[in-house]
């Protein structure tokens, strides 16, 4: 899958003065009267080729996917909008992911989003170099070595749809 990229100028992600870009922790203040509960979100950046952040929670059954996802997606810190993933660790091993597409809204897959969220497990010590991940739709196999390495993802693949178009 490549290799992720950390540097928040090449999603792009433009950060505030003072923003650490060594710990690769970042927090944004999001503001809407549906979620004013929840004024600021950590997230960690990364680009799996295309632009991700991932949201560390600890009951993913019970985050506001949906509303957080839709701001943080078109937050003005991210000029071409970002792919949004939450992850909720169970162990070093195993993660729960839900990912918020820029420009589809939450998907039951990501391979990408799912290479992300472990990459940012692993860059904070959170997980191990091989971890399961389980999406909406399924579970995928994500191994990692830090270092200059590509992110290795097995999974199943199946049918979903067949179609014609008249051009």
């Amino acid at each position: 899958m490549g290799e992720p990229v950390f540097e928040p100028e090449k999603l792009p992600f433009v950060t505030a003065v003072g923003d650490s870009q060594k710990d690769n922790r970042y927090t944004l203040t999001i503001e809407s009267a549906q979620i004013s509960e929840i004024k600021q979100v950590e997230f960690s950046a990364s680009s799996m080729g295309n632009p991700h952040i991932t949201v560390k929670v600890d009951d993913l059954d019970n985050y506001p996917v949906q509303e957080i996802g839709k701001l943080l997606e078109s937050h003005p810190s991210f000029p071409n909008r970002v792919n949004v993933g939450f992850m909720q660790i169970i162990d070093k091993h195993q993660i729960r992911v839900r990912v918020y597409e820029r420009g589809s809204g939450e998907t039951l897959a990501c391979g990408t989003g799912a290479c992300a969220a472990v990459a940012n497990g692993i860059s904070h010590g959170w997980l191990a170099e091989q971890v399961s991940v389980t999406l909406p739709a399924g579970k995928l196999h994500i191994q990692w070595q830090q270092g200059a390495h590509s992110l290795m993802m097995t999974g199943p693949a199946s049918f979903v749809y067949e179609g014609q178009i008249t051009l």
